[in-house]
């Protein structure tokens, strides 16, 4: 039944969340909500932001019929925390929060998802790897990372919004594959809205997200394993796997970059403009070509988990060299364009 009426939920989120991202765009020029350029922006044009506001309020929306019709499947940590995460960086969109108050609203919206849902307490296709207490810490870690690296990844026209499509259709055909309605629903949600944003995101964009969408998006990618798991009957220990392989590229730009600078001795928390994908941009690459080489990469790697776990009911070590080869070609193109040492033309 959900299988079949989900195609219609879609479409009429996809209008909506359209709908809905043109008015704030006429909002934003009308108010003067836009983003001007600065010296770290990729943009030379000012452009209204915030289109992410719709993206959350369409998801955090529909959780609620997806979850009140699919039972046992509502969260009011991960609902309050959403809320949270929202509404403080629609604040930070609009009169610049500091830091301490952003980090202070990610983490009381982490400790709500880990009191009201536990953590992971292992990870079986590792061995059977027991994090005993650790898995607080680490789920906590987890959490707050990813509100940040997505935030910090919406940098270019279009990939915040390409990924969430991509990770929410893998979220999609996950819970189609393994027989969970609620996460199959939650992740066209997810995938669908997102797209009516990226309509208007994707280069040139004529509109941004801002980091109400990204902090949301990265918010809900994290917690979506966590909530998987009270939704299935089997498989649930390939969901943080899972999650991982969805949003990789992301992870992987945003640490390597941290890590990099962290040797060089650099300001990890400081804004700059040294990710890969910024610096392939610097390079002489366009956003199009940026973003859509990002969402090769990333819709590959999750095309690959969801053949995975369709005809071998798990993930497993086989995903390990797709990863690593997906990988290289991401840091072989960075490396052919001089954006692995700084030598930008």
């Amino acid at each position: 039944m959900y299988f079949l009426i989900g195609p219609v939920v879609f479409l009429i989120i996809l209008c909506l969340s359209y709908v809905g991202v043109a008015f704030v765009r006429r909002q934003g020029i009308r108010q003067n909500r836009v983003a001007m350029p600065n010296e770290r922006s990729l943009h030379s044009e000012p452009v209204p932001y915030g289109g992410g506001l719709v993206i959350a309020i369409v998801c955090i929306l529909a959780y609620l019929p997806i979850s009140y019709f699919a039972l046992n499947t509502f969260s009011w940590g991960y609902f309050a925390g959403a809320v949270l995460v929202t509404l403080i960086s629609y604040i930070d969109d609009v009169h610049r929060l500091g830091t301490p108050i952003r980090f202070t609203a990610h983490s009381i919206a982490a400790i709500l998802v880990i009191v009201d849902l536990d953590t992971w307490h292992g990870i079986t296709m590792l061995g059977g790897l027991q994090l005993g207490n650790w898995a607080y810490v680490l789920t906590f870690i987890w959490i707050v990372w990813m509100v940040n690296a997505y935030n910090f990844m919406d940098g270019i026209d279009g990939l915040a919004g390409l990924q969430s499509v991509i990770a929410g259709a893998g979220w999609l055909a996950l819970g189609f594959v393994l027989d969970m309605p609620a996460l199959y629903l939650l992740g066209g949600v997810i995938a669908a809205s997102s797209l009516g944003f990226l309509i208007q995101n994707w280069p040139p964009a004529h509109i941004f997200m801002g980091d109400v969408g990204s902090a949301f998006l990265g918010y809900t990618f994290a917690v979506l394993p966590l909530l998987a798991r009270h939704m299935a009957t089997h498989a649930w220990d390939l969901l943080p796997i899972a999650a991982v392989l969805f949003v990789w590229f992301f992870l992987f730009d945003s640490a390597f970059t941290r890590l990099r600078r962290l040797l060089r001795g650099a300001n990890i928390v400081a804004a700059h403009r040294e990710h890969l994908f910024q610096r392939l941009v610097a390079s002489g690459l366009t956003h199009r070509r940026v973003t859509t080489l990002y969402g090769t990469l990333a819709g590959a790697l999750s095309l690959s988990v969801i053949i995975s776990v369709a005809f071998r009911s798990e993930i497993g070590l086989a995903m390990f060299p797709v990863v690593i080869f997906l990988t290289i070609v991401l840091l072989s193109i960075c490396a052919r364009r001089g954006a692995l040492l700084g030598r930008i033309h």
